[in-house]
C-alpha cells in the first residue's frame, strides 16, 4: 500500500529591511548592512521549519534617517507588501524601520491590511499580538527618554565649558584664529579690532565709523569652509560693527544665556576701553530712543540684544490694512537692508561674517508690555528696592518719600502717555538682554537712585560700585512660524481653570490606547466602530496617548500653552514628534 507523502507548510516569504543613517563606512566590502542582513537570514534559517524563506530582492537603505518615511528601500518594501508579494518583515532591531512612533502606526496599518507580520531579530516579538505592540511602544518610550537624557547631557556639558571660560565652537570672530579648539589672537585683525575700538571713541557714532572704515577700505573676516569654499573679505555692515564692539569675547569673557565667564582666551581690548565704548554706545541709543516723532514709536530700539550680543532692529509688516511690528535679529535682516522696512518671513542668508542666518522675530507689543509690566513691578516692589538702593543710612521719613516716588514713578510707567513711558525707559534702562529661558533687564542703578533720591544726596561710590540692577524674568519662546511667541515662566500668577474640552480629550486618548493595550480591544478598527467614530479620528486621538508628560500635566492644571486647544491637538497629532522636548517646542505658542 502507498504510503500519502506528508502535508508541506506553506511557504512563508520573508523580506530582510536594513538601514544605516548615514553613507560612513558603506563603501567597505562588509559593511553593517551587511552585517544586519547576514543576522536577519541566520534567524529566518532557524525558522525553516516553519516554512520561512528569505526573498533574494534586497531592501537596503544605506545614508537615510530613521525620523522619515522618504526612503527608496522602505517604499520598494511597502510596494510589494501591497503586492501581496511579502509574508514577514524581518529587521536586526526596531530602529531600522523607523524612530517615529507615528511612522510606525502608519507601518503596521499597511502591515495589518494584509495580514504581514513584523519581527525584530534583536528584540524577539512580532506586531501581529498584543504583547508585541506593547512591547513596542515601551521599548519606543525607553529610547525616546535615552535620546532626551543625552540631549541634557549635551547641554549641561556646553553650560560647565563656557562656565570654565572654554570657547564651544561657532564662527571665529575677527582678531582671533581658532587652534586645537581654542582661541588665539590674530596679531593683524587683532590691531584691526583695536582700531575699531579707538575710531568708535574719537568718531562718536557707527554711522561715522562705517564711513571710516569704507574709506579705509576694511573687510571682514575670510574664513575657508570644509568643501574649500572661501567667505567673508566683504566690506564692514553697521550690524557687524556693533556686533564687534558689543562682543565680551574680545574683553576675554565667554558669553552664555545672558551671563559671562572668564575666558582662557587672551583678551584684545582693556577693560577702561570696553567700558568707555559700552557707554558710548548706551548714550546713543538714549538718544535715539527719545526720538518719539514716529506714529508707532519702537519703546526698546537700540536696548535689545541676544545673550551673544547681536542687537534686535525695529521692523513692522503690513497685513490686510493693519500694521504689525516687531524686533527682529539682526541674522534675519539681509545685509544692507533698512532697520525699518517692511517684512514677512525670515531670510535665509549667509551674512558677512559667514554665518548661516537664522534668528527670532519678537512681537514689539508683547516684549514692550512684559518689560513695562515688571519695570512696574520692581518699583512698586518694597523689598527688591531695599536691596538695589543704598537706603541703610537714610532716615524712615526719606525712605518713605523714596517708596512714594517710586510708587509715582511706577503709576507713570504703567498708565502715562507714550511720551512718558519712552522717556522712563529711555533713562533707567541700560541693556535688555533676550535668552532662551530668561529676559533680563538691566537698570541704571545711579540713575534710577539720582531719580528717586529727590535733592537728597547720593552716595554716587557706592551706587556706581554695584552696577547695573538686573531685573530678570523666567521666559521661554516657542516658534509659531517665523514668530517667536513669548510665554511668561512666573509662578506668582494664579493657574488658569482647565480646559474641559482638553482634559476630556487627553482622557479618552489614555482610556482607548489602555483598552488596546489590556487586550480589551482589538485595535484601532475595534475602537472606532464601537464608539462609530472614523477610523484616522480614533488613530489621531492615540497618538495622544504618547503625548509629553510636561504639556499634559500642564493641561490638567491649566496651565497649557495660549492656543492649544483639543481641536488643535487633535488636528496636529499625526505630525506629533516622538521626542517630548520636540513636543513642547510644537504646540507652545
Amino acid at each position: 500500500m502507498r504510503k500519502e507523502p506528508a502535508t508541506r507548510r506553506k511557504r512563508v516569504a520573508c523580506a530582510v529591511y536594513t538601514r544605516k543613517s548615514t553613507d560612513e563606512g558603506l563603501e567597505q566590502e562588509f559593511n553593517t548592512l551587511h552585517a544586519q542582513r547576514e543576522a536577519c537570514e541566520a534567524f529566518i534559517a532557524s525558522q525553516r521549519h516553519e516554512g520561512w524563506q528569505a526573498l533574494t530582492a534586497h531592501y537596503d537603505d544605506g545614508g537615510y534617517s530613521g525620523g522619515t518615511m522618504d526612503r527608496p528601500a522602505l517604499k520598494r518594501l511597502l510596494d510589494d507588501i501591497a503586492a501581496g508579494k511579502i509574508d514577514i518583515v524581518v529587521v536586526y532591531k526596531i530602529d531600522r524601520l523607523t524612530r517615529s512612533l507615528f511612522d510606525f502606526a502608519k507601518i503596521v496599518e499597511i502591515f495589518e491590511a494584509k495580514a504581514v507580520s513584523f519581527v525584530s531579530v534583536t528584540q524577539a516579538f512580532n506586531t501581529t499580538t498584543s504583547m508585541g505592540r506593547l512591547t513596542l511602544n515601551v521599548l519606543l518610550s525607553f529610547a525616546q527618554f535615552e535620546r532626551e537624557v543625552t540631549s541634557e547631557r549635551i547641554r549641561d556639558k556646553i553650560a560647565a565649558s563656557k562656565q570654565k571660560g572654554m570657547w564651544m565652537g561657532g564662527a571665529v570672530p575677527l582678531g582671533y584664529d581658532a587652534i586645537d579648539r581654542k582661541l588665539k589672537v590674530n596679531a593683524e585683525e587683532a590691531k584691526t579690532v583695536r582700531l575699531l575700538f579707538t575710531l568708535y571713541l574719537k568718531l562718536g557714532s557707527v554711522r561715522a565709523l562705517h564711513a571710516e572704515c569704507h574709506r579705509l577700505g576694511l573687510k571682514t573676516k575670510e574664513r575657508t569652509l570644509l568643501d574649500g569654499r572661501r567667505i567673508g573679505g566683504k566690506p564692514v555692515s553697521h550690524g557687524h560693527l556693533y556686533l564687534i564692539l558689543s562682543n565680551r569675547l574680545y574683553i576675554g569673557r565667554i558669553p552664555h544665556k545672558g551671563r559671562s565667564y572668564e575666558g582662557e582666551h587672551e583678551a584684545i581690548i582693556d577693560p577702561e576701553t570696553w567700558e568707555k565704548v559700552q557707554a558710548q554706545l548706551a548714550t546713543n541709543a538714549g538718544r535715539q530712543r527719545g526720538r518719539t516723532s514716529s506714529k508707532h514709536p519702537s519703546l526698546l530700539a537700540g536696548l535689545l540684544f541676544t545673550a551673544e550680543g547681536v542687537p534686535f532692529t525695529p521692523s513692522h509688516a503690513v497685513n490686510h490694512g493693519r500694521r504689525y511690528r516687531y524686533y527682529i535679529e539682526r541674522s534675519l535682516l539681509k545685509p544692507g537692508a533698512a532697520t525699518e522696512r517692511k517684512t514677512s518671513s525670515p531670510a535665509n542668508y549667509e551674512s558677512e561674517d559667514g554665518l548661516q542666518a537664522r534668528g527670532w522675530r519678537l512681537p514689539a507689543h508683547e516684549i514692550e508690555k512684559l518689560v513695562l509690566t515688571r519695570l512696574c513691578g520692581f518699583l512698586r516692589d518694597r523689598g527688591a528696592l531695599l536691596k538695589a538702593l543704598p537706603l541703610k543710612h537714610k532716615s524712615p521719613d526719606a525712605v518713605s518719600a523714596i517708596f512714594a516716588r517710586a510708587q509715582k514713578l511706577a503709576e507713570m510707567c504703567d498708565a502715562g502717555s507714550v511720551a512718558d513711558q519712552v522717556e522712563i525707559v529711555a533713562a533707567h534702562v541700560q541693556r535688555i538682554i533676550v535668552a532662551q529661558d530668561r529676559i533680563a533687564i538691566e537698570v541704571d542703578r545711579t540713575a534710577l537712585a539720582a531719580r528717586l533720591f529727590n535733592k537728597d544726596a547720593v552716595p554716587a561710590s557706592e551706587v556706581r560700585k554695584r552696577g547695573a540692577i538686573t531685573v530678570d524674568v523666567p521666559v521661554k519662546f516657542r516658534r509659531r512660524g517665523v514668530e517667536a511667541k513669548l510665554v511668561v515662566l512666573d509662578r506668582k500668577h494664579p493657574a488658569a481653570e482647565p480646559d474641559a474640552a482638553l482634559v476630556k480629550t487627553l482622557a479618552r486618548a489614555h482610556v482607548w490606547f489602555g483598552q488596546i493595550v489590556r487586550g480589551e480591544a482589538d485595535g484601532i478598527g475595534a475602537i472606532a466602530r464601537a464608539e462609530r467614530l472614523d477610523r484616522a479620528y480614533v488613530t489621531r486621538m492615540i497618538c495622544l496617548a504618547f503625548l509629553a508628560p510636561e504639556i499634559t500635566k500642564a493641561a490638567l492644571e491649566g496651565r497649557q500653552p495660549t492656543g492649544l486647544t483639543a481641536k488643535r491637538l487633535i488636528r496636529s497629532a499625526l505630525k506629533m514628534p516622538l521626542l517630548w522636548t520636540d513636543q513642547v517646542d510644537m504646540f507652545r505658542c
